[in-house]
């Protein structure tokens, strides 16, 4: 293309709105809320990021649904833990409770759950342990119960993200006996350990009690193993594949864009809320511009559908003009 022409797109926003390639639509975004049983509606220190009573939850929402969120996924945060985690598929668990409460007040809200252990194990590791190793069967079968729990509360979506070979498949075999076969899954399949969950962990009192997850989560320095990851989860019976975190694998997203067909959800994690946060204040800059740029790269990249803290900020800031 001729410089001057591709110059001649860019003089006036509608311009470059119409010529654009890819670009944000608000109905893909997805929210995440974390749901405690009880107290107050809490804050983190890194602004946002609230923890949010089940006594809250509605009214917390409400504004969330004004805004045009469409769709959230559901963190629970249970009073007491375990070895097995066993709060976790609870029928009065508070994920569970927070899917009822969430589709009984918003019904055209799409609930997504993430399906983990480690916010309910003691240890805070993703599967049950033998010794300091996961057992793979009872962590499946834990996964499983999990799932099958948040079907019945009513979620639309289940996001199973223990990184667990045949957790997908294990799901999906649970999901069909039990009825719910209308149920989709959400794979965290390119999870990768990472040292941008922190703030995550800090929100959601889920850090190892020892070492470090590296074990089952992907290594930061491979990008094959990703398109293995994302196809067996298709393969299993996943609907839709996750890479976690965003900003540090936009290749592996552009890749899985190249080789499948099924929608690709990326996931800007808490440490990169937290890093434009901290960025934006110290160096003066627009926080919205940070965060649509960052956004449009994940988008560009190949995502459908993108996880992120700055949901409803993000909706604010594409209302305004920018010239």
């Amino acid at each position: 293309m001729d410089a001057r022409i591709t110059s001649r797109l860019r003089k006036s926003y509608v311009l470059r709105d119409l010529a654009c390639e890819s670009d944000l639509n608000p109905s893909k975004f997805i929210m995440p809320v974390f749901v405690k049983e009880s107290g107050e509606i809490e804050r983190s220190r890194w602004g946002g990021m609230e923890k949010v009573p089940l006594k809250a939850l509605v009214s917390y929402l409400e504004p969330l649904a004004d805004a045009g969120i469409r769709s959230v996924l559901m963190f629970g945060l249970p009073c007491s833990k375990d070895p097995s985690g066993s709060s976790a598929y609870a029928a009065e668990g508070v994920v569970q409770q927070a899917i009822r409460a969430a589709k009984g007040s918003f019904p055209e809200i799409a609930v997504l759950t993430d399906v983990c252990l480690c916010q309910y194990t003691d240890h805070g590791h993703c599967g049950i342990l033998e010794g300091e190793s996961i057992s793979r069967e009872k962590t499946l079968s834990a996964l499983s119960k999990i799932a099958v729990s948040h079907a019945e509360a009513g979620a639309d979506v289940v996001a199973p993200s223990a990184m667990a070979d045949g957790q997908v498949a294990s799901i999906r075999a649970a999901l069909d006996a039990s009825g719910y076969d209308s149920v989709a899954i959400m794979s965290y399949s390119a999870k990768y350990c990472s040292s941008l969950y922190a703030p995550f962990r800090d929100v959601a009192s889920s850090a190892p009690s020892f070492g470090d997850r590296s074990a089952y989560q992907m290594d930061i320095r491979n990008r094959r193993e990703a398109i293995a990851e994302a196809l067996e989860d298709i393969r299993e019976g996943a609907d839709i594949v996750m890479v976690k975190p965003a900003i540090t694998n936009l290749d592996v997203i552009r890749d899985l864009r190249k080789r499948l067909l099924c929608p690709i959800a990326a996931y800007q994690v808490s440490g990169e809320y937290a890093m434009i946060k901290v960025y934006s204040d110290a160096a003066g800059v627009s926080e919205a511009r940070v965060v649509l740029e960052m956004l449009r790269s994940i988008r560009r990249a190949g995502a459908d559908m993108i996880i992120t803290y700055f949901a409803p900020q993000t909706i604010a800031y594409l209302r305004e003009v920018w010239d």
